[in-house]
């Protein structure tokens, strides 16, 4: 089991890899796991649909950047960031408490005074959501430019980066 790190940073990649590029998040996570390093230390958190558990890893960190697939309106494959206070986060109705999103996990570490100064979330438009487990072709195509937005803005948080390859 991991545990919250409270070193100060956590990248979350969230979403369902059954669910076409509400994916892109934990590809995106992978290929910054697997082609870059971070100094001082810094958690590369698989949350795929985790809900509620991820509570203890956002509020125990300094800074917090979540990658996931972003409805803003855009094309499909167009790149999103959102800063904390243009992060959505409320309480929604639910038919099953098994129903809980980031959304509300955000909202509940607000309301507890632990959400981040330093919290936000980068990803892509989707263009599929359904029933598959691979990303569309044009969200496939931006994963490498999110992941090097994603390095730029932590190195702008601090962090050493160095590529792996």
């Amino acid at each position: 089991m991991l545990e919250p790190d409270d070193d100060g940073g956590v990248v979350i990649g969230v979403g369902s890899p059954l669910m076409g590029d509400d994916g892109l998040g934990l590809v995106a996570l992978e290929v910054l796991r697997e082609s870059w390093s971070f100094e001082p230390h810094l958690e590369l958190l698989d949350g795929g649909t985790w809900g509620m558990n991820l509570l203890p890893f956002i509020e125990s960190a300094r800074r917090v950047l979540i990658i996931d697939a972003v409805h803003a309106g855009g094309e499909a494959g167009s790149f999103v960031k959102l800063e904390k206070p243009d992060i959505p986060r409320f309480f929604a109705l639910k038919l099953s408490p098994h129903q809980i999103d980031l959304k509300e996990v955000l909202a509940l570490a607000e309301l507890r005074g632990n959400l981040p100064e330093q919290t936000v979330v980068f990803g892509l438009e989707p263009a599929v959501v359904e029933m598959s487990t691979s990303l569309s072709p044009g969200v496939a195509d931006q994963i490498p430019q999110l992941v090097e937005e994603v390095v730029e803005h932590l190195e702008g948080w601090g962090y050493k980066v160095r590529s792996r390859g």
